[in-house]
């Protein structure tokens, strides 16, 4: 039999070709492997996560420091406030406070020495006026049961006895209350004045830090609301910001395939628009069963009652953005009671 000759042009097409053949086999039992029939898809959506910033406080806009698009860190200066109002309330509050606290230590400290001395004084003057005429009244006693003089001497005698008792007893009060202080209830009354005036003071200082508006997170600006000189109200919305990180996939799982997962389960994160696997891990899942909602695209009916899962992607970056459509693979090998509560 004749035997046929293959040019060496020949030959190493086919050489190629059966490489062709053992890479591709190859990588179909790889994929078989790791998708087999036993791994689970899901479907979902990237988080919208945004927040309205805004002024706690009423005022005029002095300062907007960033555009739409630009890109702040955590605690970076946004807006501010024209700060002249608050500041001048906080010296007013400051004032209020220097005069409770003169107040309480006044009363800590009772009178002055020279006032104790001054009621000591008069005391001592009563008492003198008292002596005098309690000696005019015997003298005037003695005499009228002689006749020497009249009852009306004698009965006035006796009034100004007692009126100098009177003022002996209220000199002694008046030093008394010198010598021993103020009352405790004056006190606390004044205590109690000192902190309403520095619960004001504090609220004022609070009012004055609000003139400034913080990033609370990284993230980037997508719509700047007012500028510069407009007035505002507390709670107007001043910026909307779009949180960069950390970023969540929303997905829901069928109630037949809920036993399959699990809280801390690693998953592998698609979208349409690369070609780029994204890792995740699951978080949380939701205990109670839902509709199916009409953005997340599956085979099933929409009538069929579903549970939401909330994954963390771990290595998530610009071009996976908020509202994008994504799959979710769930390995099959790994078991579900084996991981840890997820976050």
């Amino acid at each position: 039999m004749k035997s046929i000759r293959l040019s060496s042009t020949t030959k190493r097409v086919i050489v190629v070709a059966a490489v062709i053949a053992i890479v591709g086999a190859g990588w179909l039992w790889m994929q078989r492997g790791s998708h087999g029939d036993d791994a689970l898809r899901l479907y979902g959506n990237v988080d919208i996560r945004e927040v309205q910033l805004a002024f706690r406080q009423s005022g005029r806009v002095a300062q907007m420091n960033f555009d739409e698009g630009d890109h702040v860190e955590t605690g970076e200066r946004m807006a501010a406030l024209d700060a002249q109002p608050f500041r001048e309330a906080l010296a007013a509050a400051d004032a209020t406070v220097a005069v409770a606290q003169a107040d309480l230590d006044k009363l800590h400290r009772g009178l002055r020495p020279q006032e104790i001395v001054q009621a000591q004084e008069a005391l001592n003057q009563a008492l003198a006026v008292a002596k005098d005429a309690e000696r005019n009244f015997n003298r005037q006693s003695q005499l009228i049961t002689s006749g020497a003089t009249s009852q009306k001497a004698a009965d006035a005698a006796r009034a100004a006895r007692d009126q100098a008792t009177a003022r002996v007893n209220a000199a002694r009060a008046a030093y008394s209350q010198a010598a021993e202080g103020f009352r405790k209830e004056d006190i606390a009354a004044g205590q109690a004045r000192l902190a309403a005036a520095q619960a004001a003071r504090a609220q004022a200082a609070t009012a004055l830090a609000d003139t400034v508006l913080a990033a609370p997170s990284t993230g980037t600006i997508i719509a700047r609301v007012r500028e510069p000189g407009s007035m505002v109200v507390s709670q107007s919305p001043i910026y909307s910001l779009s949180l960069d990180a950390p970023v969540y996939v929303r997905a829901y799982v069928s109630e037949p395939d809920l036993g399959r997962i699990a809280p801390g389960m690693q998953v592998r994160v698609r979208s349409d628009s690369s070609d780029k696997v994204y890792q995740g891990q699951i978080g949380f899942i939701s205990p109670r069963a839902e509709f199916t909602p009409k953005t997340v695209e599956t085979t099933d009916l929409r009538t069929d009652l579903v549970y939401r899962l909330r994954i963390v992607v771990t290595n998530a970056d610009a071009a996976l953005r908020q509202g994008m459509p994504v799959t979710i693979d769930v390995d099959a090998g790994q078991a579900p009671n084996a991981h840890a509560k997820g976050r």
